[in-house]
């Protein structure tokens, strides 16, 4: 009998169970598996110039190592925190577009935030599909959160349904709340999500290769450029009707006369405000702590709302109408699926997939694991599989389509923790703050031009990202063709986004016909769509190119060749296949 054979019936289920309790001892009832000798001082020791820092690195925690209750919890409270701008921008954005009054936006932004913990949870933890070689999930901290990519393709289409008579219109003009739109967002939403399911069970190769840097990397860069546009304009009062500036109607002042403070759009306080986040965020940079540095953007949110509520612009009748509790389907959508939106939509789940790719390659490098290798490529089709369910499982929801956020992975460097236990807590956290409904509405109460100072720096960070990716592509003379080409067309969308409006003069019943128009219409009226579909075209067609050699070494390199082929010739004749191109 082998010694494993002899040891093993030694192992009873009561021994493991007493080693599970005696875990959860050491865990949770010793100083040790509370606090541990962690340096707590070091996330929250501001960086103020001429002041000595201490030499000494933090330690790291791995992927599974043992870490103390208190630390992870707080690790996991500043991953949520860095995630809270994020998760509750577009619900907002897209809750104003279909015009849904205050109730409808603080459920959308509870609920987004419960649906960002429940979904990654299953990042997280990482599920064996059984039998199989596939998995669901990355098994790292990869947090998801609803994606931006989906906020120009909506709002795009939202001023669609208006226009074609989805959406009710008042006599005056005045667009009215459209709650079936947003149900045909979600609805049409978890349809296509099956595009990034179907894209997950693809080898991580063939996904590099039909979406590399250089398709990638303008695409999400034009979806940052895109949204800016909706900052600035909550920035100066306000993205709604108060923007022309009317003579007259409720909307003279935004948001509206009724509103405390209410003033002309584009007023001096409204830009204070919001430049009181945007500098903000940049002290919290030059001089904050490694906490604040992660949580930089919640900071700036934090000190504009004070002074905003200071001088009078918060609307607390919201917060004290609101419930103490919400959940998700306390409300409900007709859900639908909209035809011209499947296109956009596709690529925005295609873009999804992309981001996740890089997101899971970054997370595994500060996570300190192998970038290569099987256990690597298992990580990624793991997540974009998950990716792709929490897409449609989102949209089951009522909340639009996730995304991996890669601002956490700053939050991994920055704190040298990429324990697992410190993602559960991050979801615990997002799921408590969605489920008190006070403070759903305290953030939808928040004045639009502190909300506008921050999500311009949030957009903004986009369209950096999507610059990060570019750098990533050498620059030569057919990389240089086909950035200019793709950007060119998303450029134009995106500053003349009403360009292809007028190309199509059809005016008849067939219903068909009219949406396969405006299906057309909405894709090339959106510029990170173009710039995708170009870039990725362009990129398969074009052939490579060899770069330019000074003419010495290609006369040298000539001769050499030469003289090989006539030495060789009649062996390679003979032993040689022919030579594929490349």
């Amino acid at each position: 009998m082998s010694e494993a054979d002899r040891i093993g019936p030694d192992t009873s289920p009561k021994k493991t169970l007493a080693d599970r309790a005696n875990g959860v001892r050491k865990t949770f009832f010793t100083k040790q598996g509370l606090v541990g000798n962690y340096d707590y001082g070091f996330l929250f020791r501001p960086n103020i110039p001429f002041l000595k820092k201490p030499r000494r690195a933090s330690p790291f925690f791995g992927l599974n190592d043992d870490m103390p209750v208190v630390l992870a919890l707080l690790l996991g409270f500043q991953h949520a925190l860095a995630m809270l701008a994020g998760i509750i921008t577009p619900p907002l954005i897209l809750t104003s577009a279909v015009n849904l009054p205050g109730d409808w936006q603080q459920y959308l932004v509870s609920t987004s935030l419960i649906v960002c913990g429940i979904l990654s949870s299953i990042q997280i933890t990482r599920f064996h599909i059984y039998k199989t070689p596939y998995y669901i999930g990355t098994g790292l901290i990869s947090v998801v959160g609803t994606s931006f990519a989906i906020i120009p393709v909506a709002t795009g289409a939202f001023s669609q349904m208006y226009t074609n008579g989805f959406c009710p219109v008042a006599e005056d003009g005045t667009k009215l709340p459209c709650p079936d739109a947003y149900g045909a967002l979600i609805g049409t939403c978890a349809v296509c999500a099956l595009v990034e399911i179907a894209l997950s069970f693809l080898p991580p190769h063939v996904l590099k290769k039909i979406f590399p840097p250089i398709v990638t990397g303008p695409t999400v860069m034009l979806i940052g450029i895109s949204l800016i546009q909706s900052g600035f304009e909550d920035w100066a009062g306000g993205s709604g009707s108060c923007i022309s500036r009317p003579d007259t109607g409720i909307y003279r002042l935004c948001p509206d006369v009724s509103a405390p403070h209410a003033l002309p759009w584009g007023s001096a306080e409204f830009i204070g405000l919001g430049f009181l986040v945007f500098v903000t965020i940049i002290f919290c940079e030059r001089f904050g702590s490694p906490i604040m540095k992660s949580t930089s953007v919640i900071l700036g949110l934090l000190t504009g709302c004070i002074v905003a509520a200071a001088c009078g612009y918060f609307d607390k009748s919201g917060i004290d109408s609101a419930p103490v509790a919400s959940f998700i389907w306390v409300k409900t959508f007709k859900l639908s699926v909209y035809g011209p939106l499947v296109l956009p939509i596709m690529t925005v789940f295609i873009i999804c997939a992309c981001e996740a790719i890089g997101d899971v390659t970054a997370t595994c490098d500060v996570s300190k694991l192998d970038v290569e290798g099987p256990e690597f490529e298992s990580r990624i089709q793991g997540g974009i599989l998950a990716d792709g369910l929490n897409g449609c499982l989102a949209a089951l929801m009522t909340i639009t389509p996730m995304s991996t956020f890669a601002q956490n992975n700053g939050v991994i460097a920055l704190t040298r923790c990429a324990n697992r236990r410190a993602g559960y807590c991050c979801c615990l956290f997002l799921i408590v703050m969605g489920l008190f409904a006070k403070f759903s509405a305290a953030l939808v109460a928040i004045p639009s031009s502190v909300l506008g100072g921050m999500t311009t720096f949030l957009f903004c960070a986009v369209a950096v990202s999507g610059m990060a990716i570019v750098n990533r592509v050498p620059f030569n003379r057919r990389t240089r063709f086909v950035l200019t080409a793709a950007l060119a067309m998303g450029y134009g969308a995106t500053l003349v986004p009403t360009w292809f409006s007028y190309v199509f003069t059809y005016e008849g019943g067939n219903h068909a016909l009219r949406g396969f128009y405006d299906a057309i219409v909405l894709v090339l009226e959106t510029g990170f769509a173009v710039t995708a579909l170009v870039a990725m075209i362009l990129n398969l067609v074009l052939p490579d190119e060899i770069e330019d050699i000074p003419a010495e070494a290609a006369e040298d390199s000539h001769r050499n060749h030469s003289a090989a082929d006539s030495t060789d010739d009649e062996v390679s004749k003979v032993a040689m296949p022919p030579k594929e191109v490349v």
